[in-house]
């Protein structure tokens, strides 16, 4: 049931034509980018009091799920602390504070590997407080941390902070001896700053005027920035740029890539003033990444590539001559998508993918061999945090799944054994016994199988025996996998009946790099189709009916969402739209505006090729919003100061999409970026927004 009937803003239609490859375009609103118009921030304006409007009568509900959120989450607590050098590190969240605070606190016994227990009610012998996020937020209303790095001596620190929501960054440092900061000011960088192994130095990026990471620099502490040394900088528009240091502390490793193509580089740690070396000369569609070892005395390379395999293999090389002999240690093998390879003092740790799933082992240097970790639910998420230290006997590890909340482990390397540290306590009595998750398939228009994840609460049924609720999430751009994980939040879906599931549609990198390349450039509509053929599957098979069924997808996946509000309409009660990239044509016509170029790798470039431009027009949803189709329900948020997907993007389809009379709401952050919010607090109150807006369109809003 939707509130008393408000009237809706109307944006004005001002003449606007964009013509290319002899193609005229009508954009009638495109005069909404102009963000610091006073006009366009008073038309979003509007758009938020119509949405408070249209909800106003989910106020109830919507504090009811924020305190099921709040309820169910231990608000004071502490992460598993994890060992650098003579400290444990750790953070601490309080209740009633919005932001995590960093802190750590000397080890004792430097044999000591097991990390300390620590209690929320129990004081921490010779803990120091690195960063308070709630005190460096004081007087913003928004607060991101981008950078956060200690230096190995542990008496520095540094850290930059994001305080708009556009993702640039102010570095400071801060002498962890007497607390003060020092005078080093840097603006406007990248997140991901460290410092040089000896401390002396920090190595940040920054961004050019398409907000591309592109150069390198290097800060010498206690020096002004006007000084800074450029390290390294990419001049071709298609490349990102970012550098970090190998865990040995021999080598700073400058990584240059697309999507699909890459090229790393190698400065002695030692000197960083030597020019970079090129590790392989960059090829146009081959990736690779490297992580450095010691194998008998000698610098190696181990590079995880895709020259000639498709799933990537792994290689080994010497580091004095990479582009030498090849000795091959997991070669390529179709099924197993190769992720990652990380390089310790006695053995490497090794991520991939197998039958839709995350995949973690243990790479023994001397036979070659993986001893994968083995966990028992058909479902899961796991990956390996990944210890800065060079030669720990245990790997850090962190697992979830659909029922078993976040759990922390450490994996002894030389034993096989699963230590527990932790499991993410949920507060009110969670039983995961309370809920089931299984993988279904559904089979696409061409015939594919599609994997899809689902959980729901056991008390309301088995899926299927009659139509239920069902809540569809999907992405599938970039070969980014969606993970079987937990969600606090969701319980106040799963609780009101409400069956979750995931589909896991091509164009995402679950079923290996042809899952992806089979959803990319002039192949992307079978994302769409393929998130449309598992709604009509889970339909087909009883799980749910069109009029129960809604959908949710967030920046490509919200290209994702307009597509297929467009294919299907009849198929959703209702679509959440986040930060939606759906005027995609528009912003990949133009290489001025953030990423376009780097972009063109994913979506094909059709600002010079006309099949291009005509297959991206045929499934932008902004260019194909239709008359006489009665539209589901549509709730688009955004946020004012996202540099990824302009807000401009929703607020131009929201505007067409009222026009042909969608009932269509847009939300707009007025002080936020991509990620949405800031502050945990906001965060929920932001999650329960949504899901009451995904209830009601359910009919379940009265459902407590």
């Amino acid at each position: 049931m939707t509130s008393e009937a408000v009237t809706p803003p109307v944006a004005d239609r001002r003449p606007f034509t964009r013509t290319h490859h002899g193609d005229d375009v009508s954009d009638p609103y495109e005069w909404l980018r102009a963000k610091d118009d006073e006009t366009v921030i008073g038309h979003l304006e509007a758009e938020n009091d119509y949405t408070d409007s249209r909800t106003a009568h989910l106020a109830g509900l919507r504090e009811r799920i924020f305190e099921e959120i709040k309820g169910r989450t231990l608000e004071t607590d502490l992460s598993v602390p994890s060992r650098r050098g003579q400290w444990w590190y750790y953070g601490r969240t309080v209740e009633g504070k919005q932001y995590g605070i960093n802190c750590r606190a000397p080890i004792a016994d430097v044999a000591d590997w097991t990390p300390p227990v620590l209690s929320p009610d129990t004081d921490v012998p010779g803990e120091q407080v690195l960063l308070d996020g709630n005190v460096e937020a004081e007087g913003h209303d928004f607060f991101s941390l981008g950078s956060l790095d200690v230096s190995n001596d542990g008496t520095r620190m540094l850290y930059a902070v994001d305080v708009a929501g556009d993702e640039r960054y102010t570095l400071r440092i801060r002498d962890l001896v007497t607390g003060d900061d020092l005078a080093d000011v840097i603006e406007n960088t990248f997140s991901g700053a460290v410092f040089s192994p000896d401390g002396r130095h920090v190595v940040y990026t920054t961004v050019d005027d398409a907000w591309r990471p592109d150069t390198v620099w290097l800060h010498e502490v206690g020096t002004d920035a006007a000084s800074d040394r450029v390290i390294f900088t990419e001049p071709d528009e298609r490349y990102w740029v970012g550098a970090g240091f190998t865990r040995s502390d021999r080598f700073l490793v400058i990584g240059v890539g697309s999507s699909i193509t890459s090229e790393e580089f190698l400065v002695p740690a030692d000197d960083l003033t030597a020019e970079p070396r090129s590790v392989w000369p960059r090829r146009e569609g081959v990736e690779y990444s490297l992580t450095h070892a010691v194998i008998d005395g000698e610098d190696v390379l181990y590079i995880l590539h895709n020259d000639g395999a498709l799933d990537f293999e792994l290689v080994r090389v010497a580091a004095s001559d990479p582009t030498g002999q090849r000795h091959v240690v997991l070669p390529h093998q179709p099924g197993r998508r190769l992720l990652d390879a990380s390089a310790y003092r006695d053995w490497a740790v090794v991520e991939y993918r197998r039958e839709g799933l995350a995949r973690v082992g243990i790479l023994d240097y001397a036979t070659d061999e993986v001893t994968e970790i083995a966990f028992d639910e058909p479902l899961y998420a796991a990956g390996a945090s990944g210890s800065s230290e060079w030669a720990p006997p245990v790997i850090r590890l962190g697992y979830a799944s659909f029922v078993t909340p976040g759990t922390v482990y450490d994996y002894v390397v030389a034993t096989g054994e699963l230590l527990l540290r932790k499991s993410q306590p949920v507060l009110g009595g969670y039983d995961p016994a309370d809920y089931r998750q299984e993988r279904v398939w559904a089979t696409a228009d061409d015939g594919t199988r599609v994997p899809v994840s689902l959980v729901w609460k056991r008390s309301f049924g088995e899926p299927g025996a009659a139509p239920r609720p069902l809540h569809l999430y999907g992405y599938g751009s970039y070969e980014h996998s969606i993970e079987p994980g937990f969600s606090v939040a969701r319980l106040s879906m799963l609780d009101r009946g409400v069956i979750f599931a995931i589909a896991h549609v091509r164009g995402g990198g679950e079923m290996g790099r042809r899952w992806y390349e089979e959803g990319k450039l002039l192949h992307k509509r079978n994302t769409f189709t393929d998130f449309v053929a598992v709604g009509r599957h889970l339909v087909a098979e009883g799980y749910t009916s069109p009029d129960g069924l809604v959908a949710e997808g967030g920046s490509a996946g919200g290209l994702l969402m307009g597509a297929v509000a467009n294919l299907a309409p009849d198929l959703f009660a209702g679509i959440l739209a986040g930060v939606p990239f759906v005027d995609a044509l528009t912003t990949i016509l133009d290489p001025s505006l953030p990423l376009t170029v780097i972009e063109w790798d994913e979506w094909g470039d059709p600002l010079h090729d006309a099949d291009v431009y005509a297959y991206m027009k045929s499934y932008t949803p902004y260019e194909n919003v239709q008359e006489g189709v009665r539209y589901p329900r549509i709730l688009a948020v955004t946020s004012l100061n996202d540099t990824r997907v302009l807000y401009v993007e929703p607020a131009k389809w929201v505007a067409r999409l009222r026009e042909v009379g969608a009932d269509a709401l847009l939300k707009c952050e007025m002080v936020a970026g991509h990620g949405g919010v800031s502050g945990r607090y906001n965060s929920w109150r932001e999650r329960a927004f949504e899901l009451a807006w995904l209830l009601d369109v359910l009919g379940l809003a009265d459902a407590d």
